[in-house]
């Protein structure tokens, strides 16, 4: 089997533009939570998401936009800076060995809102001619070939929440069996949207809003949380075969070592620990690594009533006598509950805290829930002088569960 390594990380989240805005800002422990600043935001019992407030349309010709729904928009922009960090160009034959490996919970959920708007609310004659390739769920990832020149295989994931942890767990193994020699992994999400944000409000997922500190609404693993803030934004890595990396000079940012998957077949919405457990556990075995040689999780840690102490029970199932020692936290609390795109923004985020020894905190936690009682990292970032191994764990609607591992690369 082939080794596989990271050679480029790209975001665009609503803690800024690119990766280091986004490590950054967790590090200091900065909200991207903010009202909405949409008129319809007042049909809503909350007006409170994670939105992307950087300017993104500028970076498109007028009629490229008119195909591109936010989602790819997002998505191309971060696959920009993982392909220029990684010094890849693919409009060669390195292209055809270059796979696509793309989550998204709901695609182009802009797109088809406006299209039901116009055609069942303002009796448009016909929806936009574009409207069918904006908001289907490969739309981004057909558009990172054009834009990119990649003609390896293109895969898209949907599998809500795990949706791009599952894109680059499965990339990961298309380079280790030796299919193809690069991919571009990850996933994107724009569902900021009135309709989405109120079938999720129905669903009552969606934090209360703090009357005094609306940005601390989020609060996993505290007593106190009742739920997650919506977000968008998009997350790409660019994965190498070992050798081909260290063939061109490139510099390696960290090696992914271990990829699991399971599904719960319990409950469409209800997290189940055994299954979240049995994804841990498998991502351990093909790294070849005993839990306490973990030094890292980032935790899926939406903030539900449920979701977190099911997590915190899976991971002292896992861990056992180590499920105390590892630091684990959430960072939804700061840059928001991006569905499709999150676990790919969190792995970036896992191997920022690999590269700069610095464990981002869960912010807001300040009422201790007796059945969460693992090591949160509450008191802000935390340097630790061994930080060689981190895990991040991403679980979805439909009881999917997808964990990473990834250990630094020696220089």
């Amino acid at each position: 089997m082939r080794r596989v390594v990271v050679t480029g990380v790209g975001a665009l989240t609503p803690l800024g533009g690119d990766a280091a805005s986004l490590i950054n800002g967790l590090n200091l422990g900065v909200s991207g939570v903010r009202p909405l600043e949409t008129p319809w935001i007042q049909s809503l019992a909350s007006p409170l998401a994670a939105p992307v407030t950087v300017p993104i349309e500028s970076h498109f010709p007028k009629l490229r936009r008119l195909t591109l729904d936010r989602v790819a928009q997002l998505s191309l922009l971060a696959t920009r800076e993982a392909i220029a960090q990684a010094g890849l160009d693919f409009s060669s034959d390195s292209g055809l060995d270059c796979g696509i490996f793309w989550g998204t919970g709901m695609g182009g959920a802009t797109t088809l809102e406006q299209a039901y708007t116009e055609s069942l609310l303002q009796h448009a004659i016909r929806p936009r001619p574009s409207t069918i390739v904006m908001f289907m769920a490969n739309s981004s990832t057909g558009q990172i070939g054009i834009e990119y020149k990649i003609r390896g295989p293109s895969l898209t994931y949907s599998s809500a929440c795990s949706s791009s942890a599952v894109a680059i767990g499965e990339a990961f193994t298309a380079i280790r069996s030796g299919r193809i020699r690069y991919a571009v992994a990850g996933g994107g999400e724009a569902l900021l949207t009135q309709g989405v944000m109120k079938a999720w409000e129905s669903l009552q997922t969606l934090a209360r809003p703090d009357p005094e500190h609306p940005e601390t609404s989020c609060r996993p693993f505290d007593k106190k949380r009742s739920g997650f803030i919506l977000g968008e934004g998009a997350a790409a890595l660019v994965l190498e075969e070992e050798s081909s990396a260290r063939a061109r000079g490139a510099a390696i940012l960290a090696e992914l070592i271990g990829y699991g998957n399971s599904t719960d077949a319990g409950h469409i919405t209800q997290p189940d620990a055994a299954g979240q457990a049995r994804a841990m556990r498998q991502a351990l075995a093909q790294a070849a690594l005993q839990p306490d040689q973990v030094h890292y999780i980032n935790a899926h840690g939406t903030g539900t009533v449920v979701g977190d102490v099911i997590e915190t029970q899976a991971i002292k199932d896992v861990f056992g006598a180590a499920a105390r020692q590892v630091p684990v936290s959430a960072t939804k609390a700061l840059h928001g509950h991006l569905m499709g795109a999150t676990g790919a923004v969190e792995m970036v985020v896992a191997l920022g805290a690999l590269q700069n020894q610095v464990i981002p905190p869960t912010a807001h936690l300040l009422h201790p829930d007796p059945e969460c009682d693992l090591d949160y990292v509450t008191e802000g970032a935390r340097h630790l002088a061994t930080l060689d191994t981190v895990m991040s764990n991403s679980f979805g609607f439909g009881g999917n569960n997808a964990v990473l591992i990834a250990r630094r690369y020696p220089s």
